[in-house]
């Protein structure tokens, strides 16, 4: 610009980015929050009523203060098993009391065995945390040990596990309110539906959000049942127990007592073990070092859990507890108001607690759930949206459809936990199992520092669990366990499924890592949103080169290792294209892409007509419609985005296997195309 003097001139730099962007080096930058920010008055209306109901987006480097204490972490994925003590008892008795009164002396001796087998398992996940600190507990030790198909099968037992949890927990938390006021009986579906869509927007809120909630119900819980155990145990060795008149008692039939009784009364009480795995599942949770917190958390669950089973179970025993109609008055509200006195404030403030941690225990797999899912999601075998976290850092799709799914089963059953405990504890017993059986196979490969001993802990584990499993299938496979028997290898094949099209649709996007990009005659301009390197990409660059003068291609991730190996593959095959890779720290796709377009139209001289911008959109056509689930989720959100854009064409490109020709003409000559050694990727997306 000139000045006021003849020799005088200024210059003026605008910087239309810097709202939006920051420069990390040449072609290269990093989305700000502005970025993200929706551009109609609808987006930001649901950006506002989102932020009010879980908070406002985290950065991914933010991920660090979302990880949790070992006090947290106790309260988040200890709640499972914890609770499991105020409802496993009562399936001995139940069992049990088929052979008489005189058969409910054997519930201690069950319970003492149950705490045995928790001792082993717990001792076994203490040593699958530190050899396995990313997380994926017997799913990543089947799958590494064992084989993958045996990965697979644990994690079907794993992901069928948590439902149950969260269905069983929340049925036997209706369970305590109606102890206590039985009128509320009536709308318990709509009780437990309303909880599970809370615990649902705490979860969507991110792993800290949800310890600081559940924290003080989980403790409260701790410390009236620990005192419930204390002074119960001094009324049992003082002689002030007094067996008492059950209140609502089921009949007691004639029954004998035989070893397949106390194997199918074990086989009920092993309810005290589900959740156990859930910490070694989620070890990337912790805060550093993450295998030691991991393992020193699972001790303490482990000890506290055993000590609550095995007192209640004692108690119990010593007041002579019967099984009730319908699970109303429950066995631990009935030891409650011996030890505290019914109708006391001690005996409300305990079923209050009750009735909240196994509410909470669902929370177990609000956690592990969608981590376990995410894990299985970058493997293949689950739909990528699993694998994507939320403004929360949340895995989002894995907490919706667990909530989903856990809602329509306590539906279906009515919320009877009799009717679901069949279906509970298989899946554990599947787990454990493989779990132990890798860790066998583990030890003698790397064979450090006492592994001759932690293998035969393992070993003897291995056996335990097995023979556990083939008694609970046994016992309950009329019961309602043939469903999960039938359930296990379907969700398997459906995940074998998923990794097959996956598979099939990398070797057909597949482009040979030697190969050199031709530049075309034409030469143009346009904007290509990009995932990656593949024959859609290069067939939609093609078309982006027919169209305009000038072509870019944009590369937005959340990783920046990703942008540098994208970068140096495209420069390699693809030169003449300049490569722009936006790092996205809040995880968005359309938010940044929009931003860098708004930043070209400010860059564009003012003096000349506006451009139009052309945005080439490389999508994957999949042969089926149940296919297309799998595919183009990502175009799908760009292009509703982006139409409407003032002064931009949105244009689909459509790859199909039988229609290679685009790409074949961009490189006639070539020989035939190796499969890329590249992971799998969204095909068709940004």
């Amino acid at each position: 610009m000139q000045g006021r003097k003849p020799a005088d001139r200024r210059v003026r730099v605008e910087r239309p980015h810097s709202p939006y962007f920051r420069y990390t080096g040449p072609g290269q930058m990093v989305a700000k929050a502005a970025a993200h920010t929706p551009k109609t008055a609808l987006g930001r209306t649901w950006a506002r009523i989102r932020g009010v109901a879980i908070g406002r987006p985290l950065a991914s480097e933010e991920e660090a203060g979302e990880r949790l204490s070992k006090k947290k972490a106790l309260a988040i994925f200890s709640s499972d098993a914890i609770s499991s003590s105020a409802y496993a008892t009562q399936e001995i008795i139940r069992v049990l009391a088929v052979a008489g009164a005189t058969a409910l002396a054997f519930s201690v001796g069950v319970s003492i065995a149950i705490a045995v087998l928790l001792a082993v398992v717990a001792t076994s996940y203490r040593q699958v945390c530190r050899a396995y600190p990313g997380g994926g507990g017997a799913y990543a030790v089947a799958k590494e040990n064992l084989n993958p198909l045996l990965g697979l099968v644990a994690a079907a037992a794993l992901l069928i596990d948590y439902v149950m949890t969260v269905a069983v927990s929340t049925a036997s938390a209706i369970g305590q309110i109606a102890s206590v006021v039985p009128e509320l009986g009536a709308v318990k579906i709509e009780i437990a539906v309303v909880v599970i869509f809370l615990m649902t927007v705490a979860n969507l809120r991110g792993l800290r959000e949800s310890g600081n909630i559940f924290a003080i119900p989980t403790y409260a819980f701790l410390g009236l049942a620990l005192l419930m155990v204390g002074l119960g145990l001094v009324n049992v060795v003082t002689g002030a127990a007094h067996p008492i008149t059950t209140p609502n008692a089921e009949a007691l039939s004639g029954g004998e007592l035989s070893i397949f009784l106390l194997l199918k009364a074990f086989a009920g009480g092993s309810v005290a073990l589900t959740g156990v795995e859930a910490i070694a599942n989620g070890v990337p949770a912790f805060k550093a070092p993450e295998a030691k917190n991991a393992a020193n958390t699972m001790t303490a669950m482990a000890l506290l859990l055993g000590v609550l089973f095995i007192g209640i179970t004692v108690i119990a025993h010593a007041y002579q507890i019967l099984p009730t109609v319908g699970d109303i008055p429950t066995t631990v509200s009935l030891v409650a108001g011996n030890v505290f006195g019914g109708g006391s404030v001690l005996f409300v403030a305990f079923q209050v607690a009750t009735a909240l941690i196994l509410f909470l225990a669902a929370n177990t797999s609000f956690n592990a759930f969608p981590r376990l899912g995410a894990i299985l999601a970058v493997d293949g075998y689950m739909p990528r949206q699993f694998s994507y976290r939320g403004d929360r850092l949340a895995y989002s799709w894995g907490i919706i459809v667990l909530s989903s799914v856990a809602a329509f089963l306590i539906w279906l059953f009515g919320g009877n936990v009799t009717a679901l405990i069949p279906l509970y504890s298989v899946g554990v017993f599947v787990c454990f199992t493989l779990s132990q059986i890798g860790m066998v196979i583990h030890w003698r490969t790397v064979r450090e520092s006492g592994w001759q001993w932690r293998l035969v802990l393992n070993a003897f584990g291995a056996v335990l669990t097995a023979v556990v499993l083939v008694v609970v299938v046994s016992v309950k496979f009329i019961d309602g366990a043939y469903l999960v028997v039938i359930l296990i290898p379907t969700l398997v094949a459906l995940m074998l499924f998923i990794r097959r099209q996956y598979d099939a649709s990398r070797r057909e996007l597949s482009v040979r890592q030697d190969l050199v990009f031709r530049t075309p005659h034409r030469e143009e301009r346009a904007v290509v949103p990009i995932p990656g390197v593949n024959r859609a990409v290069i067939q939609a660059v093609n078309v982006a080169r027919s169209v305009a003068d000038d072509v870019r291609a944009v590369f937005i991730t959340e990783n920046p290792e990703d942008g540098a190996a994208i970068r140096e593959r495209w420069e390699r095959q693809v030169p003449g294209v300049p490569l722009v890779v936006v790092e996205s720290p809040y995880r968005a796709l359309t938010g940044p892409l929009e931003a860098y377009l708004d930043v070209l139209d400010s860059a564009w001289p003012p003096d000349k007509p506006a451009p139009i911008t052309f945005v080439v959109l490389p999508e994957y056509v999949a042969r089926s419609w149940w296919e297309r689930i799998l595919y183009n989720q990502s175009v799908k959100r760009l292009r509703s985005s982006l139409l409407g854009r003032p002064h931009t064409v949105v244009v689909n490109v459509p790859y199909r296997r039988e229609d290679p020709t685009m790409f074949e003409r961009a490189h006639a000559g070539s020989s035939e195309d190796a499969p890329e050694t590249e992971p799998p990727e969204d095909a068709g997306a940004a």
